[in-house]
């Protein structure tokens, strides 16, 4: 493509298929953009891509200094590299030829204190420096993703107008995009997004597992199931792509896909991060922490194969063959079951997103999150309305649990829920996620819970005393004493 007439206010480093994808995004919505990738064929590859799709304004760099003189001052990049070192290296490379004023922008998952340092780093050689979380895939990055900025105000305000075009289009609610914050704010909270996410996606198995072992629901019954449970209250982008998976034939042999997956799942970092985060700022996020046991669980695949074999021998290969069920019922109860724990999950990553705001005053707004979580991004479901509906209500709402509208759901459904999970643990089926939800939400909502004892048992052999119910004040007993001088 010949040069531009006027430079582009943007560029992008980093194109492998996301930085491809957003590049092009970038360009379509009438935003000339500079390419740059450390492997040159990548570079041609987007080009020619630009070309292929419509003609777009992308104008490709082989040297980095030379991409970086391309873009109008205060020049704009945005890094699509893989997190941890390869940023560094990538912004010792473009900053040598960076000049005060001028942004860079990580659109990576990258864990939030590295942003953090790396802001200050910049601030020092006079340039503005914003992680953005990403969220939405390949296909989002290319016509629509969910954008968490977050870092210097004055880089957003440089590049929001793009943003606001380049961000999935909601309907009554805008652009998928928002400032999130100071700092690391923005991977942060697309790091508590994928936390969601995974707890999300064990919800979606588990409910899968419970329908096809228990109901015996073919593929096809199951994907009915889902396209329908897809027009109502579970509508999201994870139970239509999964109504999708269960359709799709092998194309390899005989029967449906989603069988021949190997059930070992992978993971990049981003829900171990969340549930360390969780533990260091007291936040309970069981529905989380079990997604990602799962995950680590189901790479023991060898082991499981001989333990299977182990437990077979002592009958629990019958559990299942003597169940007798009503399948419309079981699919219903199922559907309650999923949504339930999934306002305990959504709960949960809210909580850890508003504990780390208070301890790095952030400030985040967390009614605004949900609100640009709505398109775009993995996450997006029709709920999240109600979520940005509760906070806008009260933007202090200790747990969504306890909104009017998420508790008289949740009261109305607890029932089916309870089925569910006890029919799973009576025919041997693991649902952690579910019964994660179940307990948070039982433990939630006692006004007196056996902490006491545990409490107790603290004083008893550590000394650790206790806080009484009837009197202020703190509290030790010699319970090995007193207890010994009643054995005499």
């Amino acid at each position: 493509m010949a040069a531009p007439s006027q430079p582009p206010r943007i560029g992008l480093a980093g194109l492998a298929v996301m930085g491809q994808n957003l590049a092009l995004n970038i360009a379509e919505k009438g935003f000339p953009i500079s390419v740059y990738n450390r492997t040159t064929s990548k570079v041609d590859e987007t080009v020619e891509r630009a070309k292929v799709e419509g003609g777009l304004p992308v104008y490709g760099f082989h040297d980095p200094q030379a991409f970086v003189n391309s873009i109008q001052k205060p020049r704009v990049i945005i890094m699509l590299v893989k997190a941890g070192a390869p940023v560094d290296q990538t912004i010792k490379t473009l900053s040598a030829y960076m000049e005060e004023g001028d942004c860079i922008i990580d659109g990576g998952n990258e864990w939030y204190e590295n942003t953090e340092r790396r802001e200050k780093a910049m601030a020092e050689l006079g340039l503005l420096y914003l992680g953005m979380g990403v969220s939405g895939g390949e296909e989002g990055a290319r016509h629509g993703p969910s954008l968490m900025p977050g870092g210097s105000f004055k880089a957003f305000k440089y590049i929001e107008d793009i943003l606001l075009k380049v961000a999935a289009q909601v309907p009554d609610s805008g652009p998928c995009v928002t400032y999130i914050g100071k700092g690391g704010s923005g991977n942060f909270v697309k790091m508590v997004h994928n936390g969601i996410e995974y707890g999300d996606m064990q919800l979606i198995a588990e409910a899968y597992d419970v329908l096809r072992s228990v109901g015996k629901l073919s593929n096809e019954e199951l994907k009915a199931v889902f396209s329908e449970w897809n027009e109502g209250e579970l509508q999201s982008f994870l139970i239509e792509i999964t109504a999708d998976i269960f359709g799709i034939k092998d194309d390899k042999g005989e029967g449906y896909l989603v069988d021949k997956v190997l059930d070992k799942t992978g993971m990049k970092g981003t829900g171990k991060w969340t549930v360390q985060q969780a533990a260091d700022l007291s936040v309970a996020a069981p529905t989380i922490a079990a997604s990602l046991d799962s995950r680590f669980l189901s790479g023991l695949k060898e082991e499981r194969v001989k333990a299977a074999r182990v437990f077979e021998a002592g009958g629990f290969g019958d559990i299942l063959a003597d169940q007798e069920v009503d399948k419309k019922k079981l699919i219903d109860d199922v559907r309650q079951a999923l949504y339930a724990s999934k306002i305990c999950s959504y709960a949960q990553g809210m909580n850890l997103i508003r504990a780390k705001s208070i301890e790095k005053g952030w400030d985040l707004t967390l009614g605004e999150l949900a609100r640009i979580w709505k398109g775009g991004c993995i996450i997006r479901a029709i709920f999240l309305d109600r979520i940005k509906k509760a906070y806008d209500r009260n933007a202090d709402l200790a747990n969504l649990l306890v909104d009017p509208e998420f508790a008289k759901e949740i009261i109305d459904r607890q029932s089916a829920w309870r089925r569910v999970v006890s029919l799973a643990i009576n025919s041997g089926i693991s649902v952690p996620g579910m019964s994660s939800s179940l307990a948070y939400f039982d433990t939630y909502r006692r006004a007196r819970v056996p902490a006491n004892l545990v409490q107790a048992q603290r004083d008893y052999f550590g000394a650790h005393t206790y806080e009484r119910v009837d009197m202020e004040g703190s509290f030790h007993t010699e319970w090995f004493k007193i207890a010994k001088q009643s054995k005499i």
